[in-house]
């Protein structure tokens, strides 16, 4: 031995001769331990050992310590035969106080916890497993000791299929759960002569074969197994392919291997379903191939970092991305979306910042990633196409406190599920109806008015007008505006006045313009009693307003009848008449007494009465640059100067472009322009695209049926 010690270890055995060569201590040293008196001396050839009683130790020789006296520190090598005791000062495990299986908590034993609902218990109901006769038969077998392993991907159930098991198999038998790398190698001391089983439960066997030399190893396997001892663990695929590689893998081959698939099967998801647990019915009917386990263990994890992501410092715009996915899946959009439509929504979120920080694709990828090599935040599927994690909505949709989706999304989900096929539209409907009712019914006059807004679009009238109103008495102007359309449709002009002036008061244009057209048939109402009436103001205004509108004969009437009451302020509006009719010395009378009233305006009117100042070219007045006209009508209006003229190739580039401004006279006028060429194919096309914008003249010409012309 000494030779071994001098060849490998060079500096102990010179350590151990420079304190050997020292002399004995003085006779009387108190002793550490009883026995004879050892001193040692090494022999000159470094090969034998002498002790002071004489003895002669060669290499090779033992030399026991255990009942020796030193008087010098000694240096040696002791092998210890194992006998699996306690180390000094740490305790015993006590049987006596090991719970039974029946009476394991599944969330102290590895069982991961799962979203949390008021009114049920932390952990779901377990669900049953179509592996679990195997399990329960594993453990029952003949033999006294039993060494089996429950095998899976992570979050396929593993532990609680296990734990399930041995509650089931063996209820009151007393289980001893160890910590991670504790000593095993006490246990066959602590067992020994008790006649009764135990189980010893290994949650992720591979953490247990390395405890500082006491992890379970075959010698101490078979140990406990021979004191009926059942052993259970847990074990992850890939540690088990890791563990195949090493000498630790021979444990694999003693042990009976029951392996627990992640996805579940049809009958295993009808089982959860009706556990009478939501948590699990969610499960049950959202999760897909990663299977219920995954989905109630990683759920509340994905939550928490989609939650974390909205910081300006993580991930701001995936966060925004994600919660675009999950509030249109709320509105009734299930399924895939695509892209473009998250990247419209998630951009109007005004309470989430910081968006610039991170790009698009950069976001994407993020929320692409799996969690835990399971669950991303949002599947991708083809072409752009995403989802986001079922769990995600079901959390959103179940769960109290969570923001409601904002209206501009609704107005988003609503239009796609009309024009996308793909989508439910009923679904989406009523989703948006039963969300907006649960607002309403809480006072939110906002969410009246959509309920107005949803049932007008689906023609529900009757129950539109009943929204309308209940909003517009919870002070929600435009649903005032809305109630008043509606009322004046129906000829109920006098109610819908105060509705359409609240909404117009508030900055509705539309509201406004249908108030003065209300106010304006009501004006020509009360100014014709006026008139009859002999008064001369009424008559003049009255005239005003005929002549506005083109009624030039009965504008006439009634200035004749202002001029007979001697109201001499008709004087201008009766020049303009003269003038529109083309009496230019009739006008230049009427004009020359309002200016000489001072009327200012009647001045200039003078002026073009008496040919000083010229009408406009007309070229000059609808001209502009050469991309468009100053106003939307002008290039057609300019085309028609231009086939007047005879330039009919300019005209129809000008009837073009009025079309492409969105004139559909500019398309009627290119159809009468080609008709008359003999082109009449070509005429149709031009009448049908005439007609489809709503031109009357263009669908006389069809014979009133657009779709009987071809294109």
């Amino acid at each position: 031995m000494l030779s071994v010690l001098r060849r490998e270890q060079p500096e102990a055995f010179a350590e151990l001769r420079a304190i050997a060569s020292k002399p004995p201590a003085a006779p009387g040293a108190r002793s550490v331990a009883a026995g004879r008196d050892i001193g040692i001396a090494i022999t000159g050839d470094g090969n034998s050992v002498v002790t002071a009683d004489g003895a002669t130790y060669v290499s090779g020789d033992h030399l026991d310590f255990r009942d020796a006296t030193f008087h010098e520190p000694v240096i040696g090598v002791q092998h210890v035969r194992h006998t699996y005791e306690t180390r000094p000062g740490i305790p015993h495990p006590v049987p006596d106080d090991w719970p039974s299986a029946k009476d394991m908590e599944p969330l102290a034993h590895g069982v991961r916890p799962t979203r949390r609902v008021n009114g049920l218990p932390p952990l779901p109901p377990y669900a049953e497993r179509d592996i679990d006769d195997a399990v329960r038969s594993a453990l029952l077998a003949d033999s006294a000791g039993k060494f089996v392993v429950v095998l899976g991907e992570p979050y396929a159930g593993k532990t609680r299929t296990a734990l399930q098991g041995i509650a089931e198999a063996m209820p009151d038998v007393r289980v001893y759960a160890p910590g991670r790398g504790e000593d095993l190698r006490v246990l066959p001391t602590v067992l020994r002569g008790r006649p009764e089983p135990y189980v010893l439960w290994l949650d992720d066997l591979d953490v247990h074969l390395e405890a500082g030399g006491g992890g379970l190893e075959p010698r101490l396997l078979a140990q406990l197994t021979g004191q009926g001892v059942v052993l259970v663990a847990t074990l992850r695929e890939v540690a088990y392919d890791e563990l195949r590689q090493t000498a630790d893998g021979r444990l694999l081959d003693l042990a009976h291997i029951v392996e627990v698939p992640r996805e579940w099967s049809v009958g295993e998801r009808r089982r959860a379903l009706k556990a009478g647990d939501v948590r699990l019915a969610d499960a049950a009917l959202h999760s897909g191939p990663e299977g219920i386990a995954a989905y109630l263990a990683v759920g509340p994890q994905l939550w928490e970092d989609w939650q974390r992501a909205r910081r300006a410092d993580r991930h701001p715009r995936g966060h925004a991305l994600v919660r675009a996915a999950i509030d249109l899946a709320r509105c009734g959009l299930r399924g895939p979306l695509p892209q473009h439509l998250l990247t419209k929504v998630h951009e109007g979120y005004e309470d989430v910042t910081a968006l610039e920080r991170e790009p698009l694709a950069d976001a994407l990828a993020w929320a692409a990633e799996k969690r835990f090599g399971v669950l991303p935040l949002l599947c991708g599927g083809e072409a752009g196409m995403w989802e986001a994690a079922p769990y995600l909505v079901d959390v959103m949709l179940k769960g109290e406190g969570h923001p409601t989706v904002d209206s501009a999304v609704w107005d988003v989900a609503l239009e796609v599920a009309h024009t996308d096929t793909a989508y439910d539209h009923k679904a989406v409907v009523e989703t948006a109806r039963e969300a907006f009712r649960r607002a309403a019914e809480a006072g939110d006059g906002r969410a009246m008015l959509r309920l107005g807004l949803l049932a007008e679009s689906l023609g529900e009238r009757v129950v539109a007008e009943d929204w309308f109103r209940r909003a517009a008495e919870a002070g929600q102007t435009a649903a005032a505006g809305r109630l008043g359309r509606m009322l004046m449709e129906r000829g109920e002009e006098k109610e819908a006045e105060l509705f359409l002036e609240t909404a117009a008061e508030a900055g509705d244009s539309e509201a406004a313009t249908l108030l003065g057209k209300l106010l304006l048939g009501r004006a020509r109402r009360w100014l014709g009693a006026g008139s009859d009436a002999g008064v001369p103001e009424a008559a003049h205004l009255l005239g005003d307003l005929r002549l506005g509108s083109g009624e030039f004969d009965r504008a006439w009437v009634h200035y004749l009848n202002a001029e007979e009451c001697g109201y001499a302020a008709v004087a201008r509006s009766s020049g303009v008449h003269a003038l529109l009719t083309g009496s230019s010395e009739v006008a230049e009378v009427f004009l020359t007494r309002a200016v000489e009233a001072g009327d200012e305006v009647a001045a200039s009117l003078l002026k073009v009465a008496r040919g000083e100042l010229a009408m406009h070219d007309p070229e000059e007045y609808f001209g502009g640059d050469e991309d468009g006209r100053a106003y939307p009508l002008d290039a057609t209006h300019y085309g028609l100067v231009m086939e007047k003229q005879g330039h009919l190739d300019k005209a129809l580039v000008q009837y073009e472009k009025g079309h492409a401004h969105g004139d559909s006279y500019g398309a009627y006028r290119v159809a009468v322009l080609l008709e008359k060429q003999g082109k009449s194919d070509e005429a149709k096309t031009w009448y049908r695209k005439a007609a489809d914008m709503g031109h009357p003249a263009a669908k006389k010409a069809l014979g009133g049926n657009p779709d009987t012309v071809k294109e």
